[in-house]
């Protein structure tokens, strides 16, 4: 057994026999059940009125590169795990506060709320129309009121430091976030033959097209790479449930390592290897999950850390063909439970 396998391995065990609690500073191991206590935000974010214009004109006016506003729920495990732990490490907080201010929005708030165009609408009305499937999500706007960049989903504190690097210092003026991270890594190399398996991972060759002709079921796409300890973990846990495993079995779905030249027919009819489907994509973080309805039109992706629950409920979303009437997966949520959804 190779050094990489007895690692995954182990993570697989730990994740079975040790308390949940052990895992409780990591990004990638916790419970996202819905919160038992309502979040609260950190003392050091703006006090806002929800004059977006108004906050964005005085984070400039004392020297910053612009806001982040931050979409929230109360009970959502993964916005607690972005406060603690991101916002946990000293360095990320103290870059932030340097660079921007922050603004937090509840999704489901019904306060009014002042666009960066001046327009009034609620806080879920403007969570809706930016689309934030998940929480947290977060917004860049820099100091000319142009949206810089948007983040669905927790990411790991080594992905957010990127991010806001990536912003402050005026990258995504002249490179996609996903170039941006592609360059920074250039000079990684990961082993092609490295990935986890599962049994209900299509073998290749990879015709996916299905524009002209509609497909029998959804399609769902991994993208992983070598060296991956996110993706170690995914395997390890929500895809080693039974309930996970058994939803995959009604997706086509196949597994592309983004480092390689493996040739694909996509769902539109192109044909690209896996790099440059990913790079088309801006696929930014591995693992990330990409689904497409039978005609190939995508749907949602799961393209930030993902565990059980937030899992099973867009497989859920895409198998009852919840997108058709709910095009944002959070309402669709809120229909369905009539309470908290993450």
């Amino acid at each position: 057994m190779s050094l990489r396998r007895l690692n995954r391995h182990l993570i697989s065990v730990l994740a079975l026999l040790a308390p949940i609690t052990l895992f409780a500073d990591s990004p990638y191991l916790f419970d996202d059940t819905p919160l038992s206590e309502p979040l609260g935000h950190p003392e050091w974010f703006k006090e806002s009125f929800l004059d977006l214009p108004e906050d964005l004109q005085q984070a400039v006016e004392s020297g910053k590169r612009g806001i982040i506003v931050y979409f929230g729920q109360q009970r959502c495990p993964y916005c607690e795990k972005f406060l603690n732990v991101n916002f946990g490490a000293s360095d990320i907080r103290s870059y932030t506060e340097k660079h921007f201010d922050v603004i937090a929005v509840d999704i489901w708030g019904v306060q009014e709320l002042t666009d960066i165009t001046g327009e009034i609408l609620t806080e879920r009305q403007y969570s809706v129309r930016k689309k934030t499937n998940f929480t947290p999500s977060l917004i860049f706007i820099d100091a000319d009121g142009n949206e810089a960049l948007q983040l669905r989903g927790y990411y790991p504190p080594y992905k957010f430091r990127a991010a806001l690097e990536y912003v402050a210092d005026g990258h995504y003026r002249n490179e996609r976030f996903s170039d941006y991270l592609r360059r920074a890594d250039g000079s990684l190399t990961f082993e092609p033959d490295e990935l986890n398996e599962q049994p209900f991972f299509d073998q290749p060759p990879y015709a996916l097209q299905r524009n002209h002709f509609p497909a029998a079921h959804p399609l769902a796409v991994f993208f992983e790479q070598g060296n991956c300890h996110a993706c170690d973990v995914l395997h390890a846990q929500p895809l080693q449930e039974d309930e996970i495993s058994d939803l995959f079995e009604s997706f086509q779905t196949i597994q592309l390592d983004i480092n390689t030249n493996t040739p694909v027919l996509t769902p539109t009819g192109e044909k690209l290897t896996a790099r440059q489907w990913a790079n088309k994509l801006e696929i930014f973080y591995t693992p990330s999950i990409i689904f497409f309805d039978p005609e190939g039109n995508e749907i949602i992706r799961a393209d930030s850390v993902v565990q059980f629950y937030r899992l099973r409920n867009i497989l859920n979303y895409v198998l009852s063909g919840g997108y058709q009437s709910h095009p944002n997966y959070q309402l669709w949520r809120s229909e369905q439970s009539h309470a908290y959804s993450n």
